[in-house]
């Protein structure tokens, strides 16, 4: 199923789209989904399909369409703290996305069939770690996958908050787990009972069935374990959260006040409400000119190779102006091309601040590498 909203250009007006369709409708669950480039989660060669409300397959791997996804987020009804089961968790997408809200003391399990997407899954969670800059900006849970077929799940395992299967659960295995031919939101109501509501019409492949071993006993597979977080992690989520909540907004204030709490996730306030989302800028095209704009905003005339000298505080020509004059007048300069050309220049990223801050403090290299996860400077 998909197709439900139009194709975005990027994963911002995807998102854009399936607000404006009532497929989102949450704060909480539009910072997640704005906080994850969805074409991260595919094949290179087919990236271009990413931003379409489409499921997508090769071979083993598969995605839903962000409509299924955005509905499951709003179903599920995610806080800070949950412990949360993804029966069939794939690429590790909607497990991320879910690991955003929970923050560091949620429980994030997932059960996949196939060894291979759970390796797959896990090297798009570890490039999400290290390399977007949305990770800086949340308290995250991390998922754990395991591979099995969750039909094959001791019934002596611990509960979840919320459980999520996106297949198809045969009718022989409803009172295993609850029919999900449709997408169904189920609430126990009691030690027996349950509330039943349909979220959409969606028809998913079906589980596949539980096998036996060699000796005829059935199968089982082992969720993934819960461990108390050691004191040397609960250290770095601490500092992080101290470096994250006191960073300025840019006005010199604070961004956020307070000690640190357990349970916190992406409801609070992160270096940006909305992730990697920024304004774009266009490019500044004049016709019939032989001028290039730098970035400094100064012009080198193809006639003369050297480029001019940058403003300091003893060039006339530039004058004495403060930040927020500069600010605006370079905001003037890009309306103004606005109108000349529809041209988009690249977005720039956000400077990060929390790894700023990390990298500045006076600790030895190890432990900076540390409290940012391993990451390459």
């Amino acid at each position: 199923m998909g197709g439900a909203v139009s194709a975005g250009e990027d994963n911002d007006e995807l998102i854009d789209n399936l607000k404006e369709a009532h497929y989102i409708h949450s704060d909480l669950v539009e910072r997640a989904f704005r906080a994850i480039d969805r074409a991260d989660y595919y094949l290179e060669e087919y990236r271009d399909s990413a931003y379409k409300d489409l499921a997508w397959r090769h071979g083993n791997i598969h995605l839903s369409a962000p409509c299924i996804y955005s509905e499951v987020m709003e179903a599920l009804d995610l806080h800070p703290g949950l412990s949360f089961l993804n029966l069939g968790s794939g690429t590790g997408y909607l497990s991320t996305m879910v690991g955003l809200i929970l923050g560091p003391f949620g429980v994030n399990h997932g059960v996949e069939l196939y060894a291979d997407v759970i390796e797959y899954a896990y090297q798009k969670l570890d490039y999400f770690i290290k390399t977007s800059e949305s990770f800086d900006k949340f308290e995250f849970c991390e998922p754990s996958f395991v591979a099995g077929n969750c039909l094959e799940i001791p019934p002596e395992s611990r509960q979840y908050d919320r459980v999520y299967c996106g297949a198809g659960v045969q009718r022989d295995h409803e009172e295993y787990m609850k029919n999900l031919l449709k997408l169904t939101k189920i609430r126990r109501t009691g030690q027996s009972s349950w509330e039943t509501k349909k979220i959409i019409s969606v028809s998913f492949a079906p589980l596949a069935l539980p096998q036996h071993n060699t000796n005829g006993e059935p199968k089982t597979v082992p969720l993934p374990t819960f461990e108390v977080r050691t004191l040397q992690e609960l250290a770095r989520i601490a500092i992080r959260h101290t470096l994250r909540v006191t960073t300025d907004n840019g006005g010199g204030q604070p961004r956020g006040q307070g000690s640190f709490g357990g349970g916190r996730g992406l409801g609070v306030s992160g270096l940006h409400k909305y992730g990697p989302r920024f304004k774009r800028r266009r490019v500044h095209h004049r016709r019939h000119c032989t001028s290039v704009v730098l970035a400094h905003k100064r012009v080198v005339s193809n006639a003369d190779p050297t480029p001019a000298p940058l403003d300091n505080n003893n060039n006339n020509h530039g004058g004495q102006e403060d930040g927020q004059r500069r600010a605006a007048r370079e905001e003037e300069e890009e309306e103004e091309a606005e109108k000349e050309t529809g041209e988009l220049l690249p977005a720039e990223p956000p400077i990060n601040i929390l790894r700023e801050r990390i990298l500045v403090l006076p600790l030895p290299e190890p432990l900076k590498m540390y409290l940012l996860y391993c990451r390459e400077k």
